[in-house]
């Protein structure tokens, strides 16, 4: 077991080309037969601890899971299992995770799983926890999940930050969402933030992501502390924390704007990948920093221009649709991107993105219209009733507009508009916002005498986290409807809803009456 096990230590620490070389001559060597047919024949007789860390050597060395040796290291685990301490049962559950499953495997996983069910309230070290959290995996029993859990709350009070880096891992492993566990993890990764290696804070970010845990504290701290350093990083570095943070809707303005000023700066080391990421990232979270609107512009569509003769058409029409929700209009890509055969090709082709492309390329011609410089609002929007049937998180809404107004004729809903964008709500008012006017006597009144009041009814998700500021999308629906002549006004719908009827009539008279209520979920804080 020593042998095998100081072999593995140091086979461990080889890079992959020298682990492939390595195994070939341990493989090869004439001892090693020897010493495996030495461990098949000692297995029954082995101490628990020799036992379980030789099936691990041996597994992670690479000899095949079907051999006798595998397989009957295997079943004697299984005939041992109950003597195994904790530390073995750790040890055991790792060599497990990496196994394939067959009929020998799925015996002894399904017979650790109830003695560690057993074991847990005894188990007092943190480390030993997070092993089994991660090894048990997502398809543990969500009452085992439940238990490790409690296990380790109750030793939360001595979290290491190394154990604190570890537990996060883990619980992904695990795709197991505590909050509270979370909460104490987080507490120790924002007072060491400094220790962390950058591929670690990645993974803090990708973990939250794929967790839905939700922690500005912790996502401004690491903000903050990549932008206090960004000295340090590589540029391309930096793209692969803005392209975390953009995944999880959070907005680090501060770092953003000192990236697009080495960007500006240096734009030669921008690849067509990193450009892509670069375009995605700063549309999302809407993103143009002051002062430099026009460079940072200009420098994005010189490095496309450059990329247009190597690039698809996918590519092309992402590229040009995240400059378009910013307001820019790339003509020398556009005009590539609307020749025929390029959106023939992208409509034509038969993917499970061809939706997603087909509302792309519409929101494309919107902007190539209503971004024009040369685009003056119109006298008269045309418009419809989308359906007259409501959904249900907005019937709260029309009853109260029902309350304030008096009867459904001073408002239209689900008002369907050009360019295929839909407004909740429409209320027209005279030209000094003192009074709403009925919908139908205002029909045939020239635009300069009445306002359109649109309001959008939005989740949480349309606006970057923690803040009131939109993200691209919704950003450009607003700028768009401004275009067409209407005055919006945005509600953050779960705030709303949670609001008293009596609350909610009051809320909405305000945004009526009120001339500077451009956005509103501050109000609702």
């Amino acid at each position: 077991t020593n042998c095998l096990t100081t072999v593995w230590r140091l086979f461990k620490k080889l890079s992959e080309e020298q682990q492939r070389y390595e195994k070939q001559l341990i493989f090869e060597h004439p001892a090693f037969p020897k010493l495996c047919q030495q461990l098949l024949r000692n297995s029954r007789r082995m101490t628990r601890g020799d036992l379980v860390f030789s099936l691990h050597a041996v597994v992670n060395l690479g000899v095949p899971q079907n051999t006798l040796l595998v397989q009957t290291l295997v079943r004697v685990c299984q005939e041992k299992l109950n003597q195994l301490d904790n530390r073995c049962i750790s040890v055991l559950a790792t060599t497990l995770a990496g196994m394939d499953t067959d009929k020998n495997v799925s015996a002894l996983q399904a017979g650790l799983q109830l003695l560690v069910e057993q074991r847990i309230p005894s188990i007092r070290d943190i480390f030993t926890l997070q092993n089994l959290m991660k090894c048990m995996g997502k398809d543990a029993p969500v009452f085992l999940k439940k238990k490790l859990e409690m296990a380790v709350l109750k030793e939360i009070d001595h979290l290491t930050f190394l154990n604190a880096l570890r537990v996060f891992s883990a619980l992904v492993a695990m795709s197991y969402c505590s909050i509270p566990i979370l909460n104490a993890c987080s507490k120790k990764i924002q007072e060491n933030v400094h220790d962390v290696p950058f591929r670690q804070l990645i993974l803090i970010l990708e973990a939250c992501y794929n967790l839905q845990y939700r922690n500005v504290k912790l996502f401004t701290v690491v903000a903050d502390y990549v932008n206090s350093t960004a000295c340090l990083w590589d540029k391309r570095q930096i793209i692969l924390f803005l392209s975390a943070f953009e995944t999880l809707g959070f907005q680090p303005s501060e770092l953003m704007g000192i990236f697009a000023e080495k960007l500006t700066e240096d734009p030669e080391f921008l690849n067509l990948k990193n450009l892509m990421i670069v375009l995605r990232v700063y549309s999302r979270l809407n993103y143009v920093p002051r002062g430099q609107r026009d460079l940072f512009f200009e420098t994005l569509h010189s490095c496309l221009n450059k990329y247009l003769p190597q690039i698809s058409n996918a590519d092309l029409l992402k590229a040009v649709y995240s400059l378009c929700i910013l307001g820019y209009l790339p003509h020398r890509a556009l005009n590539e991107l609307l020749q025929k055969d390029s959106r023939d090709e992208l409509l034509l082709s038969d993917d499970l993105y061809k939706e997603q492309k087909e509302m792309m390329l519409r929101c494309v011609k919107a902007c190539v219209e209503l971004d024009s410089p040369s685009f003056t609002k119109p006298a008269f929007v045309l418009t419809e009733n989308f359906s007259s049937i409501l959904s249900l998180n907005l019937r709260k809404a029309r009853e109260a507009l029902i309350e304030l107004l008096g009867n459904e004729n001073m408002f239209r809903q689900n008002v369907q508009l050009p360019y295929k964008y839909r407004i909740d709500f429409e209320i027209r008012m005279d030209s000094d916002r003192k009074k709403v006017l009925p919908v139908a006597a205002t029909d045939d009144r020239a635009e300069s005498s009445v306002q359109r009041l649109a309001f959008l009814f939005v989740p949480l998700s349309a606006f970057c986290m923690g803040t009131t500021h939109p993200q691209g999308k919704l950003a450009m629906k607003k700028r768009h409807l401004n275009k067409l002549g209407y005055h919006v006004i945005l509600v953050l719908n779960k705030k709303f809803q949670e609001m008293t009827n009596e609350d909610a009539v009051e809320f909405l008279k305000g945004k009526i009456y009120s001339e500077n209520s451009e956005v509103t979920v501050q109000d609702n804080h």
